[in-house]
């Protein structure tokens, strides 16, 4: 199985990482293109010991899987530069917020097997929370290498397609509104006495750690919560604050707005670059989503 990814940005190499890391794809049956201009992506990807290329048709024809890992507004130009190489023995996986499955096969050639997948970047470290979708051509032998391939660097689930707009705003953010998170509760350590590193460790592994008792005990958080709030102490003390914050509507704001951005994002690119016409690829769904 050889795996192609046109862009050799940030999710493409994360998720090369993770394949490599799992040993699912050998390395040098990895290849990605990139603009001549993108000298650190392609110097990355070459460490990797994977093939980089700035021709997007070699990307292709050397390829089983292809994954789009480019932005939205730049789909259109890609899929009409592939258009003559996407034969159907390929797979075509997209991991481009907002661009449809019903876009993309309309504007590949007819018959054309398309997945529609959103992942976020934990998958360099195998812990990528992804869902996908499958369009009208795809087969059941291409849901089970998707599956195979994506629940490689984490936890994976086929949906239907109206759930991935939710899927993105969710857990493509979600990683960065963590890391805020962190880097808070590291600081609030540090504000304390704690030195940085040690603070920082603290952190990680209470995130980590709260992570691992939802998932493996099937408690509901706020079952886990009660139990670490003794009455009168110190963390319900400091929950009350954050309540009275609103800390909680603060992180529901924050999903909801990152999938109120994308819908923006996708107007604007669909505006600035007019492909309303000739193709009809960004979302215009007010639930659609951009990491």
């Amino acid at each position: 199985m050889s795996v192609g990814f046109i862009g050799a940005g940030r999710i493409a190499l994360s998720m090369t990482r993770g394949f490599l890391r799992a040993g699912i794809v050998k390395p040098d049956r990895i290849v990605a293109s990139a603009p001549r201009n993108r000298g650190s992506a392609k110097r990355d990807f070459r460490e990797l010991g994977s093939k980089i290329t700035d021709d997007n048709k070699e990307c292709v024809k050397l390829s089983d899987i292809v994954f789009l890992a480019v932005k939205a507004n730049i789909v259109p130009t890609v899929l009409e530069d592939i258009y003559p190489v996407a034969v159907k023995s390929k797979l075509f996986i997209s991991v481009a917020a907002g661009v449809t499955i019903d876009a993309m096969e309309t504007c590949l050639p007819e018959g054309s097997r398309v997945i529609r997948a959103m992942t976020n970047t934990p998958c360099a470290v195998g812990t990528a929370g992804t869902g996908f979708s499958t369009g009208s051509n795809a087969t059941a032998s291409d849901s089970r290498v998707a599956m195979e391939l994506l629940s490689s660097i984490g936890y994976c689930v086929q949906l239907d397609e109206n759930m991935l707009d939710a899927v993105c705003g969710l857990a493509g953010s979600g990683p960065a509104f963590t890391y805020v998170f962190l880097e808070a509760l590291a600081d609030g350590g540090v504000r304390m006495g704690l030195p940085r590193d040690l603070s920082m460790r603290f952190a990680c592994e209470a995130v980590q750690g709260a992570a691992r008792m939802v998932m493996e005990t099937g408690d509901h958080p706020s079952q886990l919560k009660d139990s670490v709030c003794s009455p009168g102490g110190s963390t319900i003390c400091a929950l009350h604050g954050l309540d009275a914050s609103g800390f909680r509507g603060l992180v529901i704001d924050a999903v909801r707005d990152a999938t109120d951005r994308t819908t923006e994002l996708s107007e604007l690119a669909n505006q600035g670059i007019g492909i309303k016409q000739r193709h009809p690829l960004i979302t215009n769904n007010t639930d659609s989503n951009n990491r």
